[in-house]
């Protein structure tokens, strides 16, 4: 089988599981009686979580994606996950520990609709509708809020202890990044290769349009969630 056509079938099968509960966070039974029973320091736990949290968490993923769809320099890839760290970072802290909560589907909602920016923003959309590019920088850093407020919302459902909480939201935090900088290399190391082909301008419109297409999906499920409550 061609590389062009391992990369479409790997696409179809993420856009898939962005569909799926099943694929949803990675908050499976043990980790929710872990998180539902714990009440002090667990900081290597709580990495772990925070690691398997990102690795599995596809709606981040799929918008970091986008972010770094046409990225060919490190120090650019460097500069814009550092902006989505940023914003993550501060809104996973702060939401927890001030206990700032939004509904979980609405928040989502608007994660979902991050990856669907990102894409549209790929095709060139807003040149060609709006005759403006809106500052990629500031957009990425303002969605790594949205991101954030995600996570600390997922964590808040848990109501744990707040005995050793600083600790453990370092340890969470820590874990979102390490898992993050994992997938981002495996990303990063396909992109790299894809890149040398003939097919990566060709496909780029379509991964871009179906980038679009799983954010409206997971926007609809999220919305029918919040309504069907």
């Amino acid at each position: 089988m061609s590389w062009q056509r391992l990369w479409l079938l790997a696409l179809i099968l993420v856009f898939s599981a962005s569909g799926s509960p099943a694929f949803a966070h990675g908050v499976d039974g043990a980790t929710k009686n872990f998180l539902l029973g714990n009440d002090g320091v667990a900081f290597v736990p709580f990495l772990y979580i925070g690691a398997k949290h990102m690795i599995t968490g596809y709606d981040h993923l799929l918008f970091l994606v986008g972010v770094i769809f046409f990225l060919y320099r490190p120090k650019e890839v460097l500069i814009y996950v550092s902006f989505f760290t940023l914003g993550h970072s501060t809104t996973l802290l702060l939401g927890v520990w001030w206990n700032i909560g939004f509904n979980p589907n609405l928040i989502d909602a608007i994660i979902a609709l991050s990856i669907v920016y990102k894409g549209f923003d790929n095709l060139g959309g807003f040149k060609r509708l709006f005759g403006h590019q809106p500052n990629t920088k500031a957009a990425v850093l303002i969605f790594g809020l949205f991101h954030g407020f995600g996570l600390a919302t997922k964590l808040q459902e848990f109501q744990f202890g707040r005995t050793g909480l600083f600790a453990n939201l370092i340890g969470f935090n820590l874990g979102v990044e390490i898992g993050q900088f994992i997938a981002l290399t495996f990303v990063l190391l396909a992109f790299g290769y894809w890149r040398h082909t003939n097919s990566f301008l060709r496909f780029s419109t379509l991964t871009n349009t179906l980038l679009m297409a799983a954010g409206f999906g997971l926007f609809g499920f999220q919305l029918a969630g919040y309504f069907l409550k």
